[in-house]
């Protein structure tokens, strides 16, 4: 997989989205900010509801989320990172996390959603992954608005040019 010719299709069909710059780039902030939380199976469903509920872009929301497909072989450095940060915050009074350890799982607990989430080890992944993703998802929001808002006037220029050469064919 070639990530800049994933990335290069990817921001065109984000490019070819008729909507306006600040809906698409919060569907792109709000993916974002979900791709970066442990939330495995659920994120999609997440950037959909939360697009849904800012009128933001669903698609554009799916295909920033779908980012993180990218950046998968780097994801366990991340949560890490995620975790660390949860753990610092959480923990009274501040400190780091201890190595790490193999944890024990009792028969099937692991499989479970409320086990992970509501354990100690989610409640850092989830407090890490919101703090860690909030500013990227800002700077997401910012430049794709930009570099929407741009092609959209860029585009409306040329349509422009083209009415007005087709109404004065000199």
């Amino acid at each position: 997989m070639n990530p800049r010719r994933w990335f290069q299709e990817h921001s065109l069909k984000l490019l070819a989205i008729r909507d306006t710059p600040e809906a698409i780039a919060g569907g792109v902030a709000i993916g974002i900010f979900f791709g970066f939380t442990p939330l495995f199976g659920l994120r999609t469903l997440f950037a959909i509801l939360f697009a849904w509920l800012t009128r933001s872009n669903i698609l554009a929301a799916v295909i920033a989320t779908t980012l993180h497909d990218i950046i998968l072989p780097f994801m366990p450095v991340i949560y890490r990172w995620e975790y660390d940060l949860g753990y610092w915050l959480l923990s009274q009074p501040h400190h780091w996390p201890p190595p790490l350890h193999r944890p024990r799982w009792e028969g099937f607990a692991w499989h479970t959603w409320i086990s992970f989430l509501f354990g100690p080890v989610g409640k850092r992944l989830l407090v890490g992954g919101a703090l860690c993703a909030s500013p990227f998802s800002l700077l997401a929001f910012l430049i794709t608005r930009q570099v929407v808002a741009r092609h959209q006037m860029r585009k409306r220029i040329r349509e422009q040019l083209a009415e007005h050469q087709q109404a004065n064919p000199s």
